[in-house]
């Protein structure tokens, strides 16, 4: 048994598979999925897992260098947004490498999904908690 944080054997080898700037989704239950962009559902019952979990547990094993959010989100979700800008910075102190940050419209957002080497659906039922996460290198 694995004994890092990630032990969802699709996540974790979804996780392995990334190149540099390969790019990975994590929405909530709400965000239109791509037929052609593998699916990931996480999804259990309304609010599990959380968004935040979700993330938080996904950066513990990906080298992050770039997200790209929808500009909607700060202002509809402050709070949730205010937390995830929160466990990006601790990620980058902890890897000693900022992780950029871009905002887009929702509908562009929606667009650039169609790009991702897969899309997971958590059970978050916050409006705009979406975010792509573009890889990085650890050397």
């Amino acid at each position: 048994m694995k004994k890092s944080t990630l032990i969802n054997a699709e996540l974790s080898g979804l996780v392995a598979s990334l190149g540099h700037t390969d790019e990975i989704t994590i929405c909530d239950a709400g965000l239109p999925i791509p037929r052609q962009v593998q699916r990931i559902d996480l999804a259990l019952t309304y609010g599990i897992p959380s968004f935040l979990d979700t993330v938080t547990t996904i950066l513990s094993e990906c080298q992050v260098e770039g997200v790209v959010l929808a500009k909607e989100f700060a202002k509809v979700s402050p709070a949730h947004h205010d937390a995830l800008i929160l466990e990006l910075r601790k990620e980058g102190d902890k890897s000693g490498r900022t992780i950029d940050i871009t905002y887009v419209p929702h509908e562009v957002f929606k667009v650039r999904t169609q790009s991702s080497k897969a899309v997971i659906r958590t059970g978050e039922c916050t409006p705009y908690a979406n975010i792509i996460f573009q890889s990085g290198v650890v050397f």
